[in-house]
């Protein structure tokens, strides 16, 4: 398996990976929308066999209390069905916290679930005194600093573009 930048030719396969994973269009039309209208933005598919069977997009995310810091959301995350549960998906994760943390990212925030995620360092977002701009439950929105106490002492909301809100 290889885990690599989508190309443009990439975007028809990872429309039917988010579609197939998420069993409706919302997401796949979310990282079309996303893919269009906000930069930077990291978009890793993971190929096997030369078939892309796993997508994983990240994409900025504001601190309303500090919109200096350069923070990213994971979101969203897909595997071709009859590849999950194989690796694929950790492998999207790992390679694309590496991607931001390269692109001076401080942190990520996730909206996912919670014994799934803190594998990969992820905290509850309460822990750091910020929470997701979405009545979600506490232990569902986490962040993972990439740069060590990058969110110390800083409170306040995430907020996500516009097309989330959308969905």
């Amino acid at each position: 398996m290889i885990i690599r930048d989508e190309r443009e030719d990439d975007i028809g396969a990872v429309r039917v990976i988010n579609e197939a994973a998420f069993g409706s269009s919302a997401e796949a039309d979310l990282v079309d929308t996303l893919r269009s209208q906000v930069r930077p933005v990291i978009s890793l598919v993971a190929e096997e066999d030369s078939r892309v069977i796993g997508h994983i997009f990240f994409s900025p995310v504001i601190l309303d209390t500090r919109q200096d810091l350069k923070l990213m959301g994971l979101a969203p995350m897909a595997v071709m069905p009859g590849h999950q549960r194989g690796g694929v998906g950790s492998a999207l994760v790992a390679q694309g916290l590496e991607e931001c943390g390269d692109r001076g990212a401080g942190a990520v925030t996730v909206l996912g679930h919670p014994a799934y995620y803190p594998r990969f360092g992820f905290l509850p977002s309460m822990r750091f005194g910020i929470r997701s701009e979405y009545p979600v439950p506490d232990e569902v929105f986490m962040i993972k600093e990439l740069i060590p106490n990058y969110l110390h002492d800083y409170r306040g909301t995430i907020r996500y573009h516009q097309a989330f809100r959308d969905i």
